[in-house]
């Protein structure tokens, strides 16, 4: 029994010390780093420039976007489905704005955000809610995964 228990702990020791060995932990410079990507993205849509808008998500293919019902993977699947929606034919991006923006370390080297989205002057204008996973990557944070949903409008 107390070799059971001694390798439990011996387990549990490696297990905090290889989360520890990570890096630093998540600090209020990397917050701070996410949310300068999100007012990054917010003034590129506001441009009109879907292109550095996307360079809040990492270009990978295991990108998850997932919004009005659909799953979408990668990183070119999303720029399409924002390019489709916002960007071709009578498209217009209009206004976004990003608001009460909480930024939760998971780790060193990954971030939960929560926050609203709002946009105007568009025939696409809506709000709602969104969830974001952050991971930082040769030193950039950027999007991995994105979960937005509109509020139904009565």
């Amino acid at each position: 029994m107390l070799g059971a228990m001694s390798a439990r702990v011996c387990s549990l020791a490696l297990l905090c010390g290889s989360l520890a060995c990570g890096g630093a932990a998540f600090g209020p410079e990397d917050a701070d780093a996410i949310r300068s990507v999100m007012q990054r993205q917010q003034s590129a849509w506001n441009a009109g420039d879907i292109e550095t808008f996307m360079q809040g998500y990492h270009r990978r293919p295991d990108v998850v976007f997932t919004s009005g019902g659909k799953i979408r993977k990668g990183w070119e699947e999303t720029l399409a489905a924002y390019r489709s929606r916002y960007v071709e034919g009578d498209a217009q991006m209009g206004t976004l704005t990003f608001s009460d923006l909480e930024v939760e370390g998971l780790g060193p080297t990954s971030a939960v955000v929560l926050g609203h989205w709002r946009l105007t002057d568009t025939p696409q204008a809506g709000h709602g809610v969104f969830t974001l996973v952050f991971t930082e990557e040769n030193g950039q944070w950027a999007i991995r995964h994105d979960h937005s949903s509109a509020e139904d409008t009565p």
